[in-house]
């Protein structure tokens, strides 16, 4: 079984490292197929710092053809997810089921937007399968995916531009600090808006 592992794994890399040759189009393919349902190995986000690195000038592109690529992977796992209903969530806790949809019912698109953000080892992808069997809205839904994902790999993109071969490194150190700012920034931003139009309906009806 090891051995059938470690060939599936070295097959995926090979694909992965041939797509590569193909730019901004590579990336855009290893990043759908690595958010959908084959697990590419490094993922987007090693390539979209490789290729970020061997031409700065072009980061923007890259981050931009990761976002699209990893958007529409979100969005296939999603309808799958949809069309499979619970047996798409068997392979997780019921645990972790329970209280992924009870923030997805409770924080709306704001749950997928923060788990998107996130770093690993947070579960995103029981957020994009949950969103797909509970119905979540699609388009609010790949709005929120499009968003986090470019926040993370426009910040990629610019360290591999920026930094070189120390970009990965330098990365992986401070990106979870970077994502969880984001992130308790978004929830404050949500929470404070909320406050303040229940403020604004309290002193309408009192008026």
């Amino acid at each position: 079984m090891k051995w059938l592992l470690r060939k599936i794994t070295n097959g995926l890399g090979e694909v992965s490292g041939y797509l590569v040759t193909f730019g901004a189009f590579g990336l855009f393919a290893v990043a759908l197929l690595d958010s959908s349902l084959v697990p590419m190995p490094g993922g987007a986000d090693a390539v979209t710092i490789l290729l970020s690195n061997a031409r700065p000038a072009w980061w923007p592109i890259y981050a931009g053809a990761a976002t699209l690529g990893s958007t529409a992977g979100c969005v296939i796992l999603y309808y799958i997810s949809r069309r499979a209903g619970r047996r798409a969530l068997s392979r997780f806790g019921e645990r972790k089921q329970a209280k992924v949809k009870d923030l997805i019912e409770r924080y709306d698109v704001l749950s997928v937007l923060v788990a998107s953000v996130l770093p690993p080892p947070f579960p995103f992808k029981l957020f994009v399968i949950s969103a797909g069997v509970f119905r979540f809205g699609v388009l609010r839904f790949a709005l929120a995916i499009a968003a986090g994902r470019a926040f993370r790999f426009a910040l990629e993109g610019y360290m591999a531009a920026r930094y070189g071969a120390q970009a990965k490194e330098l990365f992986a150190r401070y990106y979870p600090y970077a994502g969880g700012a984001l992130a308790v920034a978004i929830i404050l931003f949500v929470v404070l808006r909320n406050v303040l139009k229940n403020r604004a309906r309290r002193t309408e009806a009192r008026g």
